[in-house]
């Protein structure tokens, strides 16, 4: 995901800064020092320090991040669930009260019209359940999920954004744990992956999530929209000696391809399919009709024509960039998806959308790099995985 949504480079053709929204939060960012760029309809940070600095924060410490800008809409009412499983491509049937789960919105041929968290609300017999999606798409996904509502006039359901009432922030890093479980009463190690709970964080009430999209450990906290600003401040001042630094859309771009997240509009698309990105995991075939059903399973019988691969430059070269063709024996076999300098890795690393005789470990690729062939290998993704989790600073 989820979590990135849209290239930030791509988003400087976005409007005027005058025609921009701008979260709770652009004030701070000003106040850090932040590069603020048009992205996906707001103005928002995309470096402070630097992305190189932000990005080994997040590895090493934690990183703060404005979320403020993506958008949550509300399912509601007795058939709820039976929405969703019609409307999403996971087994929402599976989330008991307080848990999460990522899956996709599919389109009617099998393409994706986004990626999103599902979040069963944890206290709450009703059927209640908080979709989370990306900013770039949030018309499109709240004007697809009516849409869906208006075919399914036979369930007794509503579908509501609730975005513009709603304060979205996250932590992540190896020592997130640490710099939150001082301003909560809640016993933050009990709280799983993937699962949600309410909580009160720094003094204000709000929903403490645990899904993350960097590669390491964190939370995402949902509040009203008026508190977002405090606990912002509140983690801000408490992670002040444990290295915690606010992070902008470039580290989180970097964050997130080496972890090997998909992103809108990059890997995911309305002409990519689920199996083609690599994320079959998330699509429950076996549980019953949905839309695009029977384009990914006629896909999954017959294989995927093409697969979405990893890859690192073994030759000295500039980065790959998303739109690059990728070829073998002189043959175009398919497009970067998405490419970068790996600051962890220190390799130049991406993802490609290949056909499916030339997707493999090990296998050779050659890369476009501004027109230049570069030699290039398919590699193991995730790119980088964390091992534990870092003891507190002090």
């Amino acid at each position: 995901m989820i979590e990135a949504e849209g290239r930030p480079e791509a988003a400087m053709t976005e409007p005027s800064a005058d025609a921009l929204r701008e979260t709770p939060l652009a004030e701070r960012h000003r106040a850090l020092g932040a590069r603020l760029i048009p992205f996906a309809g707001w103005l928002m940070p995309v470096q402070y320090a630097g992305i190189l600095q932000e990005h080994h924060a997040v590895r090493n410490a934690a990183g703060l991040f404005d979320l403020g800008h993506m958008g949550q809409v509300e399912i509601a009412g007795d058939d709820a669930l039976s929405f969703l499983q019609w409307a999403t491509s996971n087994d929402v049937s599976r989330l008991a009260p307080g848990d999460a789960q990522y899956a996709l919105l599919t389109n009617p041929a099998g393409g994706v019209v986004d990626d999103i968290i599902i979040y069963r609300y944890p206290d709450d017999d009703l059927q209640r359940y908080m979709v989370v999606v990306n900013a770039s798409n949030r018309t499109k996904d709240v004007d697809w999920l009516r849409g869906q509502r208006a075919e399914r006039s036979d369930l007794r359901v509503a579908v509501n954004d609730i975005s513009d009432r709603i304060g979205m922030i996250a932590i992540q890093g190896p020592r997130a744990e640490w710099i939150v479980q001082p301003l909560t009463a809640t016993e933050l190690p009990a709280l799983e992956p993937f699962h949600w709970t309410r909580s009160e964080v720094a003094g204000f009430e709000a929903m403490v999530a645990r899904t993350g999209y960097t590669g390491e450990d964190g939370f995402e906290f949902y509040t009203p929209i008026e508190q977002i600003g405090g606990l912002w401040d509140g983690l801000v001042a408490a992670g002040r000696d444990d290295g915690l630094a606010p992070i902008g859309l470039g580290a989180r771009d970097t964050l997130r391809l080496e972890a090997r997240m998909p992103l809108y509009g990059n890997e995911l698309g309305d002409d990519i399919g689920p199996l083609e990105a690599g994320l079959g995991w998330a699509v429950a075939l076996e549980k019953g009709d949905f839309v695009g059903r029977e384009p990914i399973a006629r896909m999954k019988t017959s294989g995927p024509p093409r697969r979405t691969v990893g890859f690192r430059l073994v030759e000295r070269s500039g980065a790959a960039r998303h739109g690059y063709p990728v070829s073998v024996g002189g043959c175009e076999v398919g497009h970067v998806t998405s490419g970068a300098m790996s600051p962890t890795l220190g390799q130049n690393i991406g993802l490609a959308l290949v056909e499916r005789d030339a997707a493999g470990i090990g296998k050779p690729l050659t890369v476009s790099v501004r027109g230049r062939p570069v030699t290039a290998e398919q590699v193991k993704t995730p790119f980088y995985r964390r091992l534990h989790a870092a003891p507190p600073s002090g």
